[in-house]
């Protein structure tokens, strides 16, 4: 007979390469899956038994896109992932690490961006900072009593601040002297050599810092020009790792820069680049078809690896008062959030000079932007006079006979981070959200999880996309299979990045989620608010569907069951992993 720790039976089971699901007893011993039988397994023999009659068996999911840099330390359950199936998470995007810069530095660049506060970034480093190498990050990670695995890129602002100085690092006219990107490409060596996935960047300006010293300056990355861009993508491409990053938004694209640096011809190895973000814009419609076309086009005549990264949801947006990350795309917006006190704020907001400065912004339809700046499209979802909840404020301007972006203004004035709106600034069209998601140069990811806490909530994105999934198929209207999309959440980005993840084939890692498939229905799409206590009871907003996930197994141990989390999960226990990535 035949001992196991785990035995998953009579589930329909997917194997995360795409093909069709079939009923199978799982068998799991030392953290992998050991037995893949149709016949059943005896389970006199196993330390723990799922019974998963009726239900799907999953790899567990793979979460590309998160910043959970910071929580992790400080909560290292990471359950608001764990609950939904989330297995794997990859931090370290957009630039944004915690490794080589000063607490403090790491604060400056992670908390505006990210929406974090930044005295809960600096108290967690503070108290949990262990590291200053990319080596040394790996172990800790390593340590953490972990709800799940983590993998992390290197941050380019990071590596900037360490070798530069963070004054330099944020000057547009510095570049590095010859030493210093010497030093970088020795350090991003470095961290390739400690597992790392590659390098993080972004391009675009708005993403700015915080702080006192260097605030509102965009992030160091920002800054980077050719040569150093060239000089280290050749230490990515050489040893066959990815980087991340994020186009600018400005009259001067960079997008081509980045298909060219992914080009494989004439010879050199190709460069994986996965880049933030296709959508279906509000503010552009017709962009959605570069999205869907350019990198299908772009990667075959250039044979470039090049994706694209999509949340495969509406891109709903929450704000408390003014405080979303929106506003920093134009000159208004960004004076406003430069300023922390509300009082002074509100002055600035009073103001009738500023007023016409924000209108001007609001009304020029040539200047690029993400926000699509229709206060007609911004509806109130809580406020002190109930009689605002439910408007938009365009329509309240309308009604009181003045300009949309004053009744804004004169509301936050009011009721300041009382006032709760919400609006959606993409995926809005269900016939390009499909499509969206089933084109194979686009990756499903792009969470945030553990970012901009008040603002947005999908955790649970793989979820709502398979709830998508099957009613499409029962409407006989399919946009994907469900072992493609089954595959698209799992298999597919584990095999991309390099990780030991997103299978369930005999030798393969033990991360599994059980689904009840009649637990995916509309409250997969609701949103909650629930307090961390690690935040000093920042209320954060999550998604809550305890009906569709019945288990969570990562590296073999049960982490969730039935709606409850594994005792000391995160305190005491953790079987998450730091996973390193391997050249594919």
């Amino acid at each position: 007979m035949d001992n196991y720790d785990l035995i998953v039976t009579g589930g329909l089971w997917f194997d995360g390469c795409g093909g069709p699901p079939a009923v199978r007893d799982l068998g799991v011993r030392d953290g992998r899956v050991v037995t893949v039988s149709a016949a059943r397994l005896d389970p006199a023999g196993a330390g723990e038994v799922i019974d998963a009659a009726g239900k799907w068996v999953l790899p567990g999911f793979v979460d590309v896109h998160t910043h959970y840099d910071v929580e992790m330390l400080v909560r290292p359950s990471l359950t608001e992932s764990v609950r939904h199936g989330v297995t794997t998470a990859i931090i370290g995007n957009c630039s944004l690490t915690t490794i080589l810069a000063s607490n403090e530095e790491c604060a400056d660049i992670f908390s505006r961006v990210e929406a974090v506060p930044r005295d809960i970034v600096v108290g967690a480093l503070e108290r949990h900072r262990t590291w200053s190498t990319p080596a040394e990050y790996a172990k800790a990670i390593d340590t953490l009593p972990l709800g799940l695995n983590i993998a992390t890129f290197l941050g380019q602002s990071d590596l900037r601040i360490q070798v530069m100085g963070m004054d330099r690092a944020c000057d547009p006219a510095a570049r590095p002297t010859d030493d210093e990107l010497a030093r970088m490409r020795a350090v991003l060596t470095e961290a390739l050599d400690a597992g790392f996935l590659g390098m993080s960047a972004t391009t675009n300006l708005i993403d700015k810092v915080d702080g006192d010293r260097y605030k509102s300056r965009s992030l160091p990355s920002t800054f980077v020009r050719r040569r150093e861009f060239r000089a280290l993508n050749a230490v990515l491409r050489e040893r066959g790792r990815i980087l991340q990053s994020t186009p600018r938004i400005s009259f001067h694209p960079n997008l081509a820069q980045f298909f060219l640096a992914s080009a494989g011809r004439f010879g050199r190895r190709r460069l994986k680049v996965s880049l933030l973000a296709a959508a279906d814009s509000k503010a552009y419609p017709p962009i959605v078809y570069f999205m869907l076309y350019g990198a299908p086009i772009l990667n075959r005549l250039l044979r470039a690896a090049f994706r694209w990264q999509h949340v495969p949801v509406p891109f709903t947006v929450y704000a408390d008062g003014f405080d979303l990350v929106v506003f920093e795309e134009f000159g208004s917006g960004s004076a406003a959030l430069d300023i922390k006190d509300q009082l002074e704020r509100n002055a600035l907001f009073q103001d009738e000079g500023y007023r016409r400065w924000f209108r001007r912004d609001y009304e020029n339809r040539f200047s690029p932007k993400i926000w699509h700046r229709n206060l007609f499209d911004a509806t109130i979802v809580g406020c002190p006079d109930p009689a605002l909840i439910a408007r938009s404020f365009g329509e309240i301007g309308r009604e009181r006979g003045i300009h949309p972006v004053d009744a804004f203004l004169d509301l936050v004035v009011r009721y300041g981070r009382d006032l709760r709106w919400r609006t959606t600034v993409a995926n809005h069209r269900p016939r390009y959200l499909d499509r969206l998601a089933a084109n194979e140069h686009i990756h499903l990811g792009f969470g945030d999880a553990g970012a901009h806490l008040r603002n947005m909530a999908f955790y649970n994105y793989h979820l709502r996309l398979l709830h998508r999934v099957v009613a499409a198929r029962d409407s006989r209207r399919p946009f994907l299979t469900l072992n493609r999309a089954v595959h698209r959440l799992t298999g597919e980005l584990a095999d991309w990045y390099g990780l030991d993840a997103g299978h369930l084939r005999p030798g393969d890692r033990a991360d599994i989620v059980v689904i009840d498939p009649e637990g995916l229905d509309a409250s997969v799409h609701g949103l909650a608010e629930e307090p961390v206590a690690e935040y000093g009871g920042l209320r954060r907003m999550v998604n809550r569907n305890d009906g569709a996930v019945t288990a969570t197994v990562v590296n073999g141990a049960v982490v969730y069951r039935e709606g409850r989390f594994a005792d000391g999960l995160g305190r005491d226990r953790g079987p998450g992993r730091f996973l390193p990535g391997v050249t594919v």
